[in-house]
């Protein structure tokens, strides 16, 4: 036993750190999220295997594959939800945010960012409530409300402040890219410059990233030399070789050759813009190539080459307008995956749900009661069961036709189902066979439980059957037992219990009601004066 407890705690711990801490790896991360969920698996604990496919739905989104991460996050939501787990369905939601982010669907994605800070409690990691709340800044700020995400982006900075965590350098990143997106140069350089001394005072090194990040902002104020500092600085440490995006190094050099343009060194902005196409061209990178055009034509505008800049400028627009289609196409493709998903996970629920459904009478069938009444029988003290007979039903099939038989069950399942509904809503209504049904009225006393059961023979009874019958009355009884009546109760000796006291109920005259009060006392039961049908 030992030894499976520290099996499943190591295997937690390592999927602790693929969630909370942050990789550059994110194909490496995935075998080793595949790995843990095989040993899950054989483990036989469900949380894990549910919390490593969620990371390896994230670790497919970071690697571009957008579709297929929709497509394995939906099991994993619905196991969170199933199982009430709260900060899995935190993470969840947080992931979904990511896809309509891609999808660029501002409003889902602050929906869902949303949700995933509604969700944390004490349980959740202090890198959740950091990284949560500067995911909704990034969200508030994607859906033009930049004023609430900052408010959002100074709460995560506190907290990270205070607990002295590794993610603050990476969301004030995040922090000084949306001032500076937005329009705000003035706070994107005091976040940016706080970026850079809290570096300084850790001894840490920013992330080559976030150095570009910074000589964006250099840039956008005017400050070219040192933009032109910071991106060498930036393209150093990327060669040490601890980062592994493959569009990276691509991108730093074009960062370089805008502020080695705005420096007027037109000759060395054109030989890395240079080293930057090939690059592209080399990978593949097409939305990237796409900004090397657009700068190229910048850097011909700025030394007074007109012709040559428009030109440029064709070059680009085509290539905008190309991949504006492809990233269209992709996002459609992605849709289309998420809607396939779910359609098929919501047909799948409609199938299970027909499956426990009595076809004619739409009331829940045996194989319901069976796979839910033993939960009750478990769980629930004060539960009771009772067995609804049609009194002389065979009288109406005999003497008026199968198929007025089949209306009067349809009516006589619609007033069950009424009935319980308005007395007991977490109850139900089944039919398990003929004319025979089964009533469940959780947490509910005998004596209330009684009166619920005897108002709705009561409303069987006094129901117009009129234009289904022509007079013949339809009546039902009823047998009932409770849960802690019964010594060790099971779903079998409920049902036989109450089976014995419908027999008392329908030998005593119909149309009553019996109980364990009734049946010790001769089986008078619940009855109108009246002789039953």
């Amino acid at each position: 036993m030992d030894e499976l407890v520290n099996s499943i705690e190591a295997l937690s711990a390592a999927l602790l750190k693929i969630e909370d801490e942050r990789s550059w790896n994110a194909a490496a991360e995935l075998q080793n999220a595949l790995a843990i969920e095989q040993a899950a698996l054989a483990l036989g604990d469900e949380s894990l295997v549910a919390r490593a496919q969620l990371c390896q739905a994230n670790m497919l989104l970071r690697s571009g594959d957008v579709a297929a991460a929709s497509a394995q996050i939906w099991q994993v939501h619905q196991w969170a939800l199933s199982h009430d787990d709260r900060r899995l369905m935190a993470r969840t939601h947080l992931v979904w945010s990511y896809i309509h982010q891609h999808l660029s669907d501002a409003e889902q994605a602050l929906e869902q960012a949303v949700l995933a800070v509604e969700l944390l409690d004490g349980d959740s990691t202090t890198h959740m409530h950091i990284w949560h709340r500067t995911k909704l800044a990034d969200a508030l700020w994607a859906a033009g409300s930049m004023d609430a995400a900052r408010i959002r982006y100074q709460q995560a900075e506190q907290l990270a402040v205070e607990t002295g965590s590794p993610a603050l350098l990476c969301l004030l990143n995040n922090y000084a890219y949306t001032e500076f997106d937005t329009g705000n140069q003035k706070r994107a350089e005091e976040v940016a410059d706080r970026l850079l001394r809290l570096a300084d005072e850790r001894g840490e090194k920013l992330e080559p990233a976030y150095l570009d990040t910074v000589g964006w902002i250099q840039i956008g104020n005017g400050r070219y030399a040192d933009a032109e500092a910071t991106m060498r600085q930036c393209i150093e440490r990327h060669e040490e070789g601890r980062y592994d995006a493959a569009d990276a190094l691509a991108m730093y050099l074009l960062t370089l050759a805008r502020a080695q343009r705005g420096l007027g060194a037109y000759a060395r902005a054109q030989s890395t813009l240079d080293a930057s196409r090939g690059m592209c061209l080399e990978r593949d990178l097409g939305d990237l190539l796409v900004r090397v055009h657009q700068e190229q034509a910048e850097l011909h505008a700025a030394q007074g080459a007109f012709e040559e800049a428009f030109e440029a400028h064709k070059v680009f627009f085509s290539a905008y307008q190309s991949r504006h289609s492809l990233q269209r196409e992709a996002r459609t493709r992605t849709r289309q995956a998420m809607f396939e998903t779910d359609e098929a996970r919501q047909e799948a629920q409609r199938f299970r749900e027909q499956a426990r459904r009595d076809q004619l009478t739409g009331l829940h069938n045996r194989r319901f009661v069976d796979e839910r009444l033993p939960e009750l029988i478990q769980s629930d003290p004060a539960l009771t069961v009772a067995l609804v007979d049609l009194d002389h039903f065979k009288q109406v099939n005999d003497r008026l036709s199968h198929s007025v038989g089949d209306q009067v069950l349809v009516a006589v399942a619609d007033l069950l189902a009424r009935g319980v509904a308005a007395a007991c809503p977490d109850g139900f209504a089944a039919r398990i066979g003929g004319e025979e049904f089964l009533i469940v009225l959780p947490s509910t006393n005998p004596r209330r439980a009684r009166t619920i059961l005897d108002t709705i023979r009561r409303s069987v009874r006094a129901h117009d059957w009129g234009p289904i019958t022509h007079g013949l009355p339809v009546t039902v009884s009823i047998g009932v037992a409770v849960s802690d009546e019964v010594p060790a109760p099971t779903q079998p000796t409920l049902l036989s219990t109450a089976d014995s006291r419908l027999y008392a109920a329908k030998h005593a005259g119909r149309d009553r009601v019996v109980s364990a009060t009734d049946h010790r006392g001769g089986a008078r039961g619940h009855a109108e004066h009246a002789s039953a049908a």
